[in-house]
């Protein structure tokens, strides 16, 4: 659960359209490259989006539980930080490994589909940034 401060934040938008585009794209790259290609390829695409956005929302809720806790315990020594924080940010690179590993092994979705389909994550932080850029919001 994110504070109001977290949620009032000025990259909060721009985060939740970031979330929102990869799976837009994943879809976008995965139903002509199913279509014309191969529905391996294309679930391919779509389950590497999947996991790009996964690992998206993990990191933003890792680094929002840090924040909070950071600003909640300022004035204090010893600082708390939840152990399911510290679990997310170590273990979600191994968990979508483990992911891709068992649907390439078990479903026979090429890996390099998948890896395609993780990059679904960094063009959509590229289109947003560039938007940004090009049409700032004050």
């Amino acid at each position: 659960m994110t504070s109001p401060s977290i949620a009032a934040s000025p990259y909060h938008h721009s985060e939740t359209r970031i979330s929102q585009l990869t799976l837009a794209l994943g879809v976008l790259a995965a139903l002509p490259v199913a279509i014309l290609y191969s529905w391996r390829w294309g679930l391919g695409i779509f389950v590497g989006a999947a996991l790009a956005w996964l690992n998206f929302r993990w990191l933003r809720q890792g680094l929002d539980a840090l924040t909070s806790a950071a600003a909640a315990q300022a004035n204090q020594k010893k600082v708390y930080v939840p152990v399911a924080t510290y679990f997310k940010a170590a273990f979600r690179y191994g968990l979508i490994a483990l992911a891709v590993y068992v649907i390439f092994r078990y479903l026979n979705v090429p890996v390099l589909s998948m890896v395609l389909g993780l990059c679904a994550l960094g063009a959509a932080t590229i289109l947003i940034s560039v938007q940004s850029i090009v049409r700032p919001s004050d």
